[in-house]
């Protein structure tokens, strides 16, 4: 059950990820906190397990929808290149901050960023375009701002980086698209800091690399590669003002859950 689980929730991740370009981790983190919850994991680790692991999850996520958005021509790789080089930096010191953080602050802390992703998403608020994209450096130092947010809160980093794409001018689409690709540096250095920074954690429960839990790695990866195709190909299709607003309500839902 626990296994099944797990194939579910990569499931819906994936198309997530390619849906909306969040990389599934609003929905993974919660969700791995209830379930390590209730497996009894030690409360002192098991947020920082929830984030580690989903950022793992991300790169099995990012590489499929990728692919997805590149054969309709729809990444900018120029952009990606040097926004990778801050990310790099930024996930690895967002990876450190969180481990400083007690894990029921950390726990507060997701949940009010995900009641601010719920408002954004439910009002489609989003910055209107002013003028063209930065320099490298601009590029360079927007990324490393997302790589260490993306690495505290467990996330692909798409709720961060198409907002600043689409205030920078470009297309939802290609903002979208461009995003998943920038998810892929965020999910590598943000899990293996993760797996670094919790080798030598007390209590850790079996099948763990550091604060990467296999079993649930394994199991959200074998289903979000699929699925983050399919959600690449609804996103062309589907009304996403309604299934914004759908998922607004399940973020509030969960940050409330956080907080209260």
């Amino acid at each position: 059950m626990e296994f099944l689980l797990y194939l579910l929730l990569g499931a819906g991740a994936g198309v997530l990820a390619g849906l909306f370009g969040v990389g599934g981790g609003m929905i993974i983190v919660p969700v791995l906190v209830f379930s390590f919850s209730a497996h009894g994991f030690d409360p002192a680790i098991l947020t920082h397990m929830a984030v580690g692991t989903s950022l793992a999850t991300i790169v099995f996520t990012s590489v499929n929808s990728v692919l997805e958005h590149h054969r309709k021509g729809a990444v900018n790789w120029t952009v990606f290149t040097w926004m990778a080089l801050g990310i790099l930096v930024g996930a690895a010191l967002g990876s450190w901050t969180a481990e400083a953080i007690s894990g029921p602050l950390l726990q507060k802390i997701i949940g009010t960023f995900a009641i601010c992703i719920a408002i954004q998403m439910a009002f489609d608020l989003r910055p209107k375009a002013t003028g063209g994209l930065p320099g490298k450096p601009g590029l360079s130092a927007a990324g490393g701002v997302v790589g260490w947010a993306s690495a505290i809160f467990g996330i692909g980093g798409g709720s961060l980086t198409v907002p600043f794409l689409v205030w920078r001018g470009q297309s939802m689409q290609q903002a979208v698209a461009t995003s998943a690709a920038c998810g892929l540096p965020i999910a590598l250095m943000g899990a293996a800091s993760f797996a670094l920074l919790g080798w030598s954690a007390p209590n850790l429960p079996e099948w763990s690399l550091g604060y990467v839990y296999l079993p649930a790695l394994v199991g959200i990866a074998i289903a979000s590669m699929p699925f983050a195709r399919v959600g690449a190909r609804l996103a062309h299709r589907l009304p996403q003002r309604v299934l914004k607003r759908l998922f607004a309500l399940l973020l509030l839902g969960v940050g409330l859950n956080f907080l209260l």
